[in-house]
C-alpha cells in the first residue's frame, strides 16, 4: 500500500498542526525567551558578540578533537593528510578565537562585509537581468542595500566589529522569537 507525496505531506502537516496545539504553552514561552534574549543581545552588544566568538571558538577545537579522534583509527582513508590539515586548522581558529576573541570579532566582521557586497552586487546585476518584471526595482534597492552596508561597516570597521555580530544575533533571535510566540498565540487564541 503505497501512499501518494501529498498524502503523506498533509499527514505531516496535520501532526505538526497537532503538536503545536498541544504544546502551544511552551511554545509561546519559548517565544517570549528568545525575544528577550534578543533584546539582551541588542543591549549588550559587546558581551554577546564575544560570547559568540568564545563559543564559535570552543566548538571549532571540540569538533576538531572529535575528528582527529576518528581519523586516527582511519589513516588509509583517501585524503587523510587533507583531512588531518582540515582539523588542524578547525582547532588553530578555535584557539585562536579563545585566545583573542577581539581579533576573531574583526575576522567574522570582514567575512560578513564580504558577504554583503557580493549578495548585493549579485542581487544588482540580477535585477538588472530581470529589469521588463514588474517590481524590478525591488530586488535593485536590496542589492544597493547589501553593497551600502557593507561599505557602511568597512569605513566604520574598527568599531563594528565590536558590536555587529551581537546586534545580528539580537535581531536573529527577536524574529524567530516573535515567529514562534505568535504562532503559538494565534494557536492558543483559536
Amino acid at each position: 500500500m503505497a501512499i501518494s507525496l501529498d498524502a503523506a505531506a498533509e499527514v505531516f502537516r496535520e501532526a505538526m498542526r497537532n503538536a503545536v496545539k498541544r504544546y502551544s504553552l511552551w511554545y509561546l514561552i519559548e517565544g517570549l525567551l528568545l525575544i528577550a534574549a534578543g533584546v539582551l543581545a541588542i543591549v549588550y552588544p559587546i558581551f554577546s558578540s564575544t560570547a559568540v566568538i568564545v563559543l564559535l571558538g570552543w566548538l571549532l577545537v571540540i569538533s576538531g578533537l572529535l575528528q582527529a579522534l576518528s581519523l586516527i583509527s582511519a589513516r588509509h582513508v583517501p585524503h587523510f593528510w587533507l583531512q588531518l590539515i582540515s582539523i588542524c586548522l578547525a582547532m588553530l581558529i578555535g584557539f585562536l578565537f579563545l585566545r583573542d576573541p577581539e581579533q576573531g570579532l574583526t575576522t567574522i566582521t570582514l567575512l560578513l562585509i564580504v558577504f554583503f557586497m557580493m549578495e548585493g552586487i549579485s542581487k544588482v546585476v540580477f535585477a538588472l537581468t530581470i529589469r521588463p518584471f514588474p517590481n524590478w526595482g525591488w530586488v535593485l534597492g536590496s542589492g544597493m542595500v547589501g553593497i551600502v552596508l557593507s561599505l557602511v561597516l568597512w569605513v566604520n570597521l574598527p568599531v563594528t566589529s565590536v558590536w555587529l555580530l551581537g546586534f545580528l544575533l539580537g535581531m536573529n533571535l527577536i524574529s524567530v522569537g516573535s515567529a514562534i510566540a505568535y504562532l503559538a498565540w494565534q494557536v492558543r487564541m483559536s
